[in-house]
């Protein structure tokens, strides 16, 4: 493995990628670049290598399954400056760089009294990640309180500033998951209150936050570590345990297929969907029913405590990774007639 490096980047030859994906599954890739400094970019373009090349570009790893090695260059955003740029009474405007840790930038805000993303605390990966895959938990979504995303579009050849209703954001969808060969997102810039609208009713909050003694008006933070707490308990540690978190994402269907699904299994948890006319299952559930909680078929495995994930045990491939995830899916299509689908990328295969 030969590194060279430049003004704002370092590239490295034949790089392993085991331990630049939360799945730990065994990748390489021809050249990882290494940026430090996003005005690097257009210099970096500029060279034939990532010009006409596949470009993957990778955050913390987690939100993608690598079933074989990389085919091109791999880009790696190390850029991890967050400021307020902008502050008023009610709300400030923050921008952070796309390496910086996800789970870090939540308690940055919390730290300083800023209010929106505490039910968004310990989802794994870096801020540039976040807008691409629209990230969401527990009632929330992280485009409700982007203002702008800052990225490096490719096929100009220029830097540019996205507005929210630019980025074109759907459930664990935007336009950069869409053209994922086109921008290279930089930073994003959050427009986040100063007074919390807190969100409780979901997946077991208001009881954690009971338990903890936060009486009737938490905190954001409390409600921070209330989403911890329940995470750590049902998620396991990718540090300990390889997983990308939740495998698949949960099916949206119509309301009278969803109406009939109830009348077959009534205990069967329903969300209403991105509007009145559809509803939101839960891929957890579906596959839970099916059976494969806890399932292992060598090192790949499911989860014992959450059937939406995906476990290497300690030397599953991601070919085996995925081979079960398509097992998955093709038992929950035979049984409800429902297709889920991944939420992580697939490199090096399709679904």
């Amino acid at each position: 493995m030969n590194a060279t490096a430049g003004n704002g980047y370092r590239i490295i030859e034949n790089a392993r990628l085991d331990a630049r994906n939360s799945f730990g599954v065994a990748a390489r890739a021809p050249m990882l670049v290494e940026v430090t400094d996003a005005a690097a970019l257009p210099e970096l373009f500029g060279y034939a290598m990532l010009r006409d090349a596949p470009v993957l570009v990778l955050g913390g790893g987690s939100n993608l399954l690598f079933a074989g090695d990389a085919p091109g260059v791999v880009l790696s955003l190390a850029t991890r400056n967050i400021s307020i740029i902008e502050g008023e009474a009610g709300q400030a405007i923050v921008r952070a760089d796309a390496g910086v840790n996800w789970h870090d930038f939540v308690l940055w805000t919390l730290g300083h009294g800023l209010c929106g993303l505490e039910n968004l605390a310990l989802i794994p990966g870096t801020v540039g990640a976040a807008p691409i895959q629209n990230i969401g938990a527990y009632g929330v979504e992280v485009r409700e309180h982007i203002r702008a995303v800052e990225a490096f579009d490719r096929h100009g050849g220029t830097c540019v500033r996205l507005d929210a209703a630019q980025c074109a954001f759907a459930y664990r969808d935007s336009l950069f998951k869409h053209e994922p060969d086109r921008f290279v997102v930089t930073a994003v810039e959050f427009a986040l209150p100063r007074t919390p609208a807190l969100r409780l009713d979901y997946a077991g909050i208001r009881e954690e936050l009971a338990a903890m003694g936060a009486g009737h008006a938490p905190r954001a933070s409390q409600v921070a570590e209330a989403v911890i707490r329940i995470r750590q308990r049902k998620l396991p540690d990718p540090a300990q345990l390889g997983n990308a978190g939740s495998f698949f994402k949960n099916p949206i269907v119509p309301v009278a297929q969803a109406d009939a699904l109830l009348t077959a299994h009534p205990v069967m948890p329903v969300f209403r969907g991105a509007g009145d006319d559809s509803r939101k299952l839960s891929a957890a559930w579906l596959i839970d029913q099916c059976g494969w909680k806890g399932h292992r078929d060598g090192d790949a495995g499911v989860s014992a405590e959450h059937a939406l994930v995906l476990v290497n045990h300690g030397h599953a491939t991601g070919m085996q990774l995925l081979a079960l995830a398509r097992r998955i899916a093709a038992s929950v299509q035979e049984r409800f007639c429902i297709a889920i689908e991944p939420e992580p990328r697939i490199v090096g295969a399709t679904w």
